[in-house]
């Protein structure tokens, strides 16, 4: 998908749980199918202008709101961020230092190919 559609898609993520609402809520308050929400937040799906619609209503924004990437909005992270993030949640300090001396290394590494 192009990067269009996914930036739409973690926007629609990051609204979601600022609101603390799961994708069954969401897709529940928007008419859709949470199915449909997933593939949308991890950019699968081309939504319509009619499903975008569903998604702010429910959201309680305005679509210019969501296309809006004005400095004023927090960063959205990827998929692949937020997942790393949600890893390491839960893990000690210790662990978590270890994982990013790791992550530094291999980046080094790759740089250097």
């Amino acid at each position: 998908m192009t990067d269009i559609v996914k930036v739409v898609g973690e926007k629609i993520r990051y609204l979601r749980k600022e609101r603390g609402l799961s994708q069954e809520e969401l897709a529940y308050r928007a008419s859709l199918h949470n199915t449909y929400i997933g593939q949308l937040e991890r950019g699968e799906k081309n939504a319509t202008i009619e499903s975008l619609t569903k998604v702010c209503m429910a959201l309680e924004i305005t679509l210019e709101e969501l296309f809006d990437d004005k400095e004023s909005h927090p960063k959205v992270l990827s998929f692949e961020l937020e997942e790393i993030v949600r890893l390491l949640e839960g893990r000690s300090k210790k662990d978590q230092r270890a994982v990013l001396m790791f992550i530094e290394s291999l980046i080094a590494w790759k740089d250097n190919e």
